[in-house]
Formats: C-alpha cells, structure tokens, sequence
C-alpha cells in the first residue's frame, strides 16, 4: 500500500502555492499551508491552512512540531529545513533545490557569514527575482519527489 506524504508549507512568503496545489492534486496529496495571521490564503479542495500568531518563529515551531518522516515540506529557511531534514522529512525551496545533509551545512554557514557582514556595516544581494522559468523548475522538482516517492514508498 502506496503512503501518500503530506506536503507542507511555510507560507508565509512561499511564492509557489499555486503550483503546489496543483501538482498535489495530480497526486492526491494533501496539503497544509502554515501562516502567520498576517498573511491572507484563501482555503482550497485538499489544503489545510492553519494560522498561527506573527511571531518570529511560530510558523517554523508549528511545522517542526507536526511534520511526519516522509513529508515534504517546502521552505526558503535553512533553519527549518535542518529540523525537518533531521525528523526524516524532505526538504524543497521554492526555486525546486532539495536541501539535504550534502548541502545544508554550506548554506547554513553562508548564511551566518552573510548576517555577520550585514552586521558589520557591508551589504549582501538579495535572492533575484522569482521567474516562470523558477517556478517551472519547482514544478519539476516536486512532481519528481512524488513520483520517486510514490514508486518507492519510502515512508
């Protein structure tokens, strides 16, 4: 019997929702969209959306404290792809990069070399702008994990 993953979302500035809930319909998958009260998402056939306060890290708490080995969760933080990474779950950025224990130490430690140069009075690019052709490549990459997901049944 064929486990159908959850796939999970930090919605706050998740800039694929569309294309999630499209590619989890063709699957069956269910999806949960985790938000902070500040940001609006409009409720949809098989998403469940859960709201939580704006702190800083309520929505990172909430998914790390519900996401199952096998989800798929779909983040731009790094954070929060390693304690998902380390509860068995697989971890996506919006752009279709999957974060695992090969990469996520670098981009951890650029991340903390970038904050350190903000802090100090330097200045550091921003992601470039989101583009079809990103959103495609997402698009891509997470039918690709259900489809390996599904044929494999890894849960």
């Amino acid at each position: 019997m064929t486990t159908i993953p959850t796939i999970v979302v930090d919605a706050d500035a998740c800039p694929v929702k569309r294309q999630i809930i499209d590619v989890a319909r063709k699957f069956a998958a269910p999806v949960l969209m985790v938000a902070s009260y500040d940001h609006r998402l409009e409720p949809e056939a098989g998403v469940t959306i859960v709201q939580v306060d704006r702190s800083d890290q309520s929505v990172d708490l909430y998914i790390s404290n519900h996401v199952a080995r096998g989800d798929i969760v779909v983040t731009q933080d790094f954070g929060l792809a390693t304690i998902v990474l380390a509860k068995g779950a697989i971890a996506l950025s919006p752009r279709g990069q999957q974060y695992d224990d090969g990469n996520i130490d670098f981009l951890m430690a650029r991340r903390h070399e970038l904050a350190k140069l903000r802090r100090s009075g330097g200045r550091s690019k921003g992601p470039r702008a989101m583009k079809d052709e990103d959103r495609e490549l997402f698009q891509q990459k997470l039918t690709k994990v259900l489809r390996n997901r599904q044929e494999n049944d890894e849960r």
